[in-house]
C-alpha cells in the first residue's frame, strides 16, 4: 500500500479539490494502492472504458503515467499512477464544468437539433454537449459558456467515437497543440484537414425514411460479398 507521505504534496493538494465521482474513485485508489489497473477499473468499479476514467483525472490538471502490469491471467494490461508533479497543468485547475440547459438551447438555436458529426436529426434531449477542442488540450480556455462556438452537439454514439479517437490521437498524447485540434474533423467536421492527425476525409451518411431501403440493400450485399458497406459506397462513387 502506498503511504500518502510518498505522494508529492502538490499532487495531493490538487487531488483534494476533485469532487467528480469517477475521477475521485481513480484518485483514491491510486492514493491507497499506488496505481489502478484497467482490470480494476472494470471489475471493481464497473468502468468499461478505463481510459475515459483516467482522462477525468488528467482533465483536473493531475498528471498520470500509463504503464503495464499483469492481470489475473498473467497478460499485460494498462495501469495508471501519478506522474511527474512538474507536469501539473495549471490551465485545468478549474476542472471540467457542468453544462447548463441554456447552453444546449443556444447550440440548438445555432446548429439545429442534429448531431454535428453525423448530421442525423435527434430530439434535443438525446444530444450531448461536447467541447470542440478536448478539455484535456484546451483546459479552462474551453470551459466557459460565453463562447458557444467552442462547443458542439453530438449523439451518444458520436461522442463515444470522438472520445475514443481523441484518446488515441498523437497530439493529445504529446504536445497538445490547440491549432492541431482546430483543424481536426472531430472538432470541426464542417472544415478540417485531418482526423486525429491522419490525412483522411470522412463522409457520414444517415439513412432515414424511404432511404432506409438503400441501406438495407447495401447491408445485404455486404453480407453476401464480404465487402464492407463503406467500400461498397466507394465502389459506387467510382463508377
Amino acid at each position: 500500500m502506498l503511504h500518502m507521505t510518498n505522494i508529492d504534496p502538490r499532487i495531493l493538494a490538487l487531488a483534494e479539490k476533485v469532487t467528480a465521482k469517477r475521477a475521485r474513485i481513480v484518485i483514491d485508489h491510486i492514493i491507497a494502492h499506488g496505481y489502478v489497473s484497467t482490470e480494476e477499473l472494470k471489475e471493481i468499479y464497473g468502468y468499461d472504458h478505463p481510459p475515459r476514467a483516467a482522462r477525468d483525472v488528467r482533465e483536473n490538471g493531475i498528471p498520470l503515467e500509463t504503464f503495464k502490469v499483469l492481470d489475473k491471467q498473467g497478460r499485460k494490461i494498462g495501469a495508471y499512477r501519478f506522474g511527474d508533479p512538474s507536469k501539473i497543468e495549471g490551465h485545468k485547475l478549474a476542472g471540467r464544468q457542468t453544462f447548463s440547459k441554456g447552453l444546449k438551447n443556444k447550440l440548438i438555436e445555432m446548429y439545429g437539433e442534429k448531431c454535428a458529426v453525423s448530421g442525423i436529426p435527434f430530439e434535443g434531449r438525446y444530444l450531448q454537449i461536447d467541447h470542440r477542442i478536448p478539455y484535456e488540450v484546451a483546459g479552462d480556455d474551453a470551459a466557459g459558456e460565453n463562447a458557444p462556438d467552442r462547443f458542439m452537439l453530438l449523439s451518444g454514439s458520436a461522442q463515444r467515437q470522438k472520445s475514443w479517437e481523441c484518446e488515441k490521437c498523437p497530439n493529445l498524447r504529446g504536445s497538445k497543440d490547440q491549432s492541431v485540434c482546430s483543424s481536426c474533423y472531430w472538432a470541426y467536421p464542417e472544415n478540417y484537414t485531418h482526423a486525429a492527425t491522419r490525412p483522411i476525409r470522412v463522409l457520414n451518411l444517415g439513412f432515414s425514411g424511404q432511404d432506409v431501403d438503400i441501406y438495407d440493400h447495401l447491408s445485404e450485399e455486404s453480407k453476401r460479398t464480404g465487402i464492407s458497406i463503406q467500400d461498397l459506397v466507394i465502389q459506387r462513387l467510382k463508377v
